[in-house]
């Protein structure tokens, strides 16, 4: 089984320049703990809620003037259409993310792979085994 039969579709994505609180109101309309940020249609980073928390409310920046690409998440990790969810998960496992952009072959946002996603359509091993490399403490 790959990637493109398990990910969810149409995933949207935000302008680097967007301010981080339109970015948190896309994500508390679509019920999702983060947005791919592009420039240029090309991806260029996520925001996630927790480099909201941590990069926005944590130092006391303004919300409505800060910009998405100011404190989203750059180091870029995504999988292909075509790779296999085995392989896709044990990328999640290794970098700990629980969620990951998937692009297509001309390098384009075509959906997004979560953890819920592989739940539903993975094995209980290898479910497991995910959930508990991404929840493991930080060091």
């Amino acid at each position: 089984m790959n990637v493109e039969s398990v990910m969810h579709k149409q995933a949207g994505w935000a302008s680097a320049d967007t301010p981080v609180r339109e970015v948190a109101r896309m994500m508390a309309k679509d019920d999702i703990g983060a947005v791919p940020i592009g420039r240029d249609d090309r991806l260029v980073g996520m925001l996630t809620d927790r480099d909201i928390a941590l990069r926005v409310v944590a130092e006391g920046l303004d919300p409505n003037t800060t910009r998405a690409e100011q404190v989203m998440t750059k180091s870029l990790i995504y999988c292909r259409t075509t790779e296999a969810i085995e392989d896709a998960i044990r990328l999640m496992e290794a970098r700990k993310v629980r969620r990951l952009p998937v692009l297509d072959e001309n390098k384009r946002l075509v959906g997004m792979l979560s953890l819920g996603d592989v739940a539903h359509s993975a094995g209980r091993q290898l479910t497991g085994e995910l959930l508990q490399a991404v929840s493991d403490h930080h060091d």
